[in-house]
């Protein structure tokens, strides 16, 4: 390593900024962050700026730095957006002894600022020495997938506690305390129960010790979102990296089981129409078996569980076996679709309600009354269509819909099998049956009795027009 990583004690130390635009505002938005007393050099500030030293909570100097002057400061930025005297700025900074950061001038830094993930108290700082700062980005990213938004808020409540567990946990005891702390009570907080997770520690803490009976484990069930992997949720990664056992069906995208931990253990249990080696019951039952193995299990489903995903019968069941379960929502089909169709699901003045239908009701009965919900004003996704496609053709013109309303069936949205067909009403069934259109797919119906703009749809990559 050229570079040493430290984290630096900032309370009441200070920092200077050389400079008074983009280049130092950003530097204090960093600085902000931290407890250190911030000045600001330069002979004008942006409105940035400005209004920190107005809230108090910078201070501003106008004369260029001596480096008598810089000889006690923490560390100094020079950024002004000058290059030269970026350069002039940290020769006077090293003369008084201060570390230095030149914006974009690395061989003149003593100190480079890295990429950082900040879950206060937790801080990730990710580097690359100034060789690939692009790279330090992605691997930021990565990590901001990893680490929950709330987690600081969970380490804090942990140091809180830490001296009751001195207090009252044997030290034999502490370590499995500890281990066991950042698993169960963490999961809850992470999932917004922050009282019980508060609860459950200090429960723990009044019985001497972690709870000796950790054999139930848990269920989440996942959304995996219409298929691209960058559309999961920051939990629906998280719960996929912790999972001992993924139960996933046949919409997930091989990549987004790519997310999950290596180890865990992955078990298919897909269903297509009319081919059910996995009943729903089945189902049902082998998840809660595992959970109450003590394993955290992922039901992992296509789109959003709650969204005509069965997550109904799936959580009756580990409710009734008293298993811990929850929903990770997911993004649904009809907004991956809207998003690749380039436009939204709704349209201010012109459609105010948006219908989220499946064709297919119980027991797999082709549902009748679907036109009757595209009320003017509404737009309808229609869900597990395509096999009814000539069904819902026929309802539509029963109740009175025109025969060339504009129709968009999008099959595998986001992902690269992805297909859009332009058609109308009449014209459906015909296009999807001649296109050889394959489930999962969405068809997309818009009320014509508001005067919608005519568009041209937008064509995109594997586009086939009707």
């Amino acid at each position: 390593m050229k570079t040493f990583p430290m984290f630096l004690r900032m309370e009441g130390r200070e920092v200077v900024i050389v400079g008074g635009g983009e280049e130092a505002a950003q530097k204090a938005r960093l600085i902000l962050k931290t407890e250190a007393r911030l000045t600001l050099v330069a002979e004008t500030l942006d409105g940035e700026l400005a209004a920190l030293v107005e809230a108090g909570r910078a201070t501003h100097e106008t004369s260029a730095p001596s480096p008598v002057r810089l000889s006690g400061s923490a560390l100094v930025f020079a950024a002004s957006g000058c290059p030269g005297l970026d350069a002039c700025t940290a020769s006077v900074a090293r003369a008084g002894g201060a570390l230095v950061n030149a914006v974009d001038q690395p061989d003149l830094c003593d100190a480079i600022t890295p990429s950082i993930v900040d879950r206060d108290p937790v801080v990730v700082a990710i580097g690359t020495e100034g060789t690939a700062p692009v790279l330090a980005r992605q691997i930021k990213t990565q990590v901001e997938e990893m680490l929950e938004p709330t987690l600081g808020g969970f380490a804090a409540l942990a140091g809180r506690l830490r001296t009751a567990v001195t207090a009252s946990i044997p030290k034999a005891r502490r370590r499995a305390f500890w281990r066991w702390a950042f698993e169960a009570p963490r999961r809850q907080h992470a999932q917004g129960a922050e009282r019980d997770a508060a609860r459950m520690l200090k429960q723990a803490i009044a019985a001497g010790g972690a709870p000796d009976d950790q054999s139930v484990g848990s269920i989440a069930l996942v959304g995996a979102g219409p298929g691209a992997a960058d559309l999961l949720t920051l939990r629906a990664v998280r719960r996929l990296q912790e999972a001992d056992v993924i139960f996933y069906d046949r919409l997930v995208d091989p990549e987004v089981l790519e997310l999950a931990r290596r180890d865990a253990e992955r078990i298919y249990v897909g269903k297509a129409p009319g081919i059910h080696s996995w009943p729903q019951d089945k189902i049902d039952q082998v998840i809660v078996t595992e959970a109450r193995r003590g394993r955290r299990v992922v039901r992992l489903k296509g789109g959003d569980p709650s969204i005509f995903g069965r997550a109904d019968e799936e959580m009756s069941g580990a409710r009734a076996a008293n298993v811990p379960v929850e929903i990770v929502p997911g993004v649904t089909a009809a907004s991956a679709v809207a998003s690749r169709l380039g436009r939204p699901l709704t349209e201010r003045g012109r459609t105010n309600r948006l219908v989220l239908a499946t064709a297919v009701g119980a027991g797999n009965q082709i549902v009748d009354d679907i036109a009757e919900a595209l009320r003017p004003g509404t737009t309808m996704a229609i869900y597990m269509g395509l096999g009814a496609a000539a069904e819902i053709r026929d309802q539509m013109i029963a109740h009175g819909l025109p025969a060339d309303l504009a129709v968009d069936v999008v099959s595998a949205a986001t992902t690269a099998h992805e297909e859009i067909i332009h058609t109308t009403v009449d014209g459906l069934a015909t296009d999807i049956a001649l296109l050889g259109m394959k489930n999962p797919a969405i068809i997309l119906l818009r009320n014509p009795s508001i005067a919608l703009e005519a568009k041209e749809p937008v064509q995109k990559p594997r586009t086939r027009a009707a």
